[in-house]
């Protein structure tokens, strides 16, 4: 008989034997059982437990499930769960997800969560359409600070640097879509609401205006 090692993996990361037993649905002595086999295989098992149950205060038993059930969605779909998916259990498997990927990121993620998404090769990484997202509203989000601080439309030139060329180069991307019906409706009503006269720019033979609508 060899220790179970979904459990080994739990215990590793910290968790107690009662709290396996709990969310695994078996009997604590036998969880208990196949603890102490792989604690005499493994003399450095304890030791590791030890340590990572020192991060383990905000690791719920709800939140392992949802681990679980994130792990066992995604291998049977080979798909991760959406924001936007009409089920809200999947939504909340999603909500779920994004914020162990930004503990991952800040290198704040519980080893619990770390070894048990291990299984999901890239797990860590945002599908590219959703980081395609995120990085559009952030440079919107950036023109509209960019222009609230008084600066005329960004100009995408090879002379401009910095702030203004990244700005600048989006600004005409989403201008030559828009002329080409190719921008998202979606993204252009965000334009519009935001950022209006976004199409046209700059406007010749007229001075730069700051966000207060007089002259520089």
């Amino acid at each position: 008989m060899v220790p179970n090692s979904e459990w080994v993996l739990m215990y590793r990361g910290g968790l107690t034997r009662s709290r396996i037993a709990a969310l695994t649905r078996a009997p604590a002595a036998t969880v208990g059982y196949h603890l102490a086999m792989a604690r005499a295989a493994d003399p450095g098992l304890q030791a590791a437990h030890v340590n990572a149950a020192s991060t383990q205060a905000r690791v719920s038993v709800q939140s392992l499930a949802r681990m679980h059930r994130l792990v066992a969605m995604v291998q049977e779909t080979g798909r991760y769960p959406s924001r936007t998916a009409p089920a809200a259990g999947e939504r909340t498997l999603a909500a779920w997800l994004e914020r162990r990927r930004h503990d991952a990121a800040a290198g704040t993620l519980a080893p619990v969560y770390r070894n048990g998404l291990a299984v999901l090769p890239g797990w860590h990484r945002l599908p590219r359409p959703v980081a395609d997202a995120a990085r559009w509203q952030d440079r919107l989000s950036a023109l509209v600070r960019y222009r609230a601080a008084g600066h005329d439309w960004p100009r995408h030139k090879a002379d401009t640097v910095g702030e203004e060329h990244v700005l600048g180069v989006w600004l005409h991307a989403q201008r030559q879509k828009a002329h080409l019906g190719d921008l998202d409706p979606a993204k252009a009503q965000a334009l519009d609401k935001m950022l209006p006269g976004w199409r046209a720019g700059r406007q010749r033979g007229r001075k730069p205006k700051n966000s207060s609508g007089t002259s520089d």
